[in-house]
């Protein structure tokens, strides 16, 4: 008996993005942050000891769970070798064209010899919205039971919800020292298009809320 091909779309688990949130299919929405970092290992004996207290804090402090991960990609050194390029056209002493140059393919040679790495840091916060009559989240009825009206209202209070958790994560995070940054609609399709499609280059348009640009 053949087997049925699936999209790739069926294998993903979000619904839409709409004004900086991530919906899922199972009604439960998202925020994303985007963390700084910080060198651990310059720190002094007690500054880590300081630091693995206060995160052992935050992490007490949470009465929800959260997702943390990194990304890792290959740094992309184009858009600093153009600006080298454009200098190396306009420069009009000898000297500093030919140390230019040579700078310029000093960097393509150490970018291909190492394999710089770029990491980035994500805290994802969830939010489900509670099960009424037998019914989960504010997707349920999207396609007729319920008016775009009723489903932007459900959509506005968990967000008002989401966002409480937020600003608890955010506050813990600030007591580390970390800064954060929410992701907005562009960047979390550009996120996760990158996470689905490693191999891939610009990210393509993904499925929107009704407020968003197209």
């Amino acid at each position: 008996m053949p087997i049925s091909a699936k999209a790739t779309q069926d294998f993903i688990p979000i619904k839409e993005i709409r004004d900086s949130i991530v919906i899922l299919k199972d009604g439960s929405i998202r925020t994303i942050l985007l963390v700084s970092s910080t060198n651990f290992s310059l720190k002094s004996e007690d500054e880590r000891k300081a630091i693995l207290l206060q995160y052992q804090n935050f992490l007490n402090s949470l009465d929800f769970p959260i997702q943390i991960f990194v990304q890792s990609r290959r740094l992309d050194i184009r858009p600093y070798l153009q600006t080298l390029d454009e200098a190396l056209r306009t420069q009009t002493n000898e000297l500093l064209k030919v140390q230019t140059r040579e700078y310029i393919e000093f960097i393509k040679t150490f970018a291909e010899d190492y394999n710089v790495m770029q990491k980035s840091f994500f805290v994802s916060i969830p939010y489900h919205p509670p099960i009424v009559s037998g019914r989960e989240g504010f997707l349920t009825g999207i396609f007729g039971k319920k008016s775009q009206t009723t489903i932007d209202q459900d959509f506005s209070e968990s967000r008002s919800q989401l966002e409480q958790k937020v600003a608890v994560v955010e506050q813990g995070l600030r007591r580390l020292g970390l800064q954060t940054v929410p992701l907005g609609t562009e960047e979390l399709i550009e996120l996760f298009f990158k996470l689905f499609n490693p191999e891939e280059g610009d990210a393509p348009p993904f499925n929107q809320g009704p407020n968003e640009k197209q």
